[in-house]
């Protein structure tokens, strides 16, 4: 009995090991929060200050809703060429540029 109790005593710490191993070195996985954190973050690209801050409120704010698609190149010209009726020349011109830069996604 004593020899039987002795070599599981000796065994156990042996066979524990490996899985106290596997799940200590284990790399953490980024929650849900960090993922959201980071996709606000890379479309966040180009606004500083208050109009960051205010985006990234939104961002991380927006539920757990999938994030919009973006507009295509042809459907923000089909939006900024409505917004442009009556400009024309120079004005429209940089009208345009500006919208087509700035469009928000869809």
């Amino acid at each position: 009995m004593k020899k039987a109790l002795a070599a599981l005593l000796l065994v156990s710490p042996l066979l524990a090991s490996p899985v106290f191993a596997q799940t200590a070195s284990a790399p953490k996985a980024a929650n849900s929060q960090q993922n959201k954190m980071t996709a606000c973050n890379k479309e966040a690209t180009g606004k500083t200050g208050d109009d960051r801050k205010a985006f990234m409120k939104q961002c991380l704010s927006a539920g757990g809703a999938a994030p919009a698609a973006k507009q295509t190149q042809q459907e923000k010209m089909k939006t900024c060429n409505a917004q442009a009726s009556g400009k024309k020349g120079d004005d429209r011109k940089a009208f345009m540029k500006s919208c087509l830069s700035n469009a928000p996604a869809a």
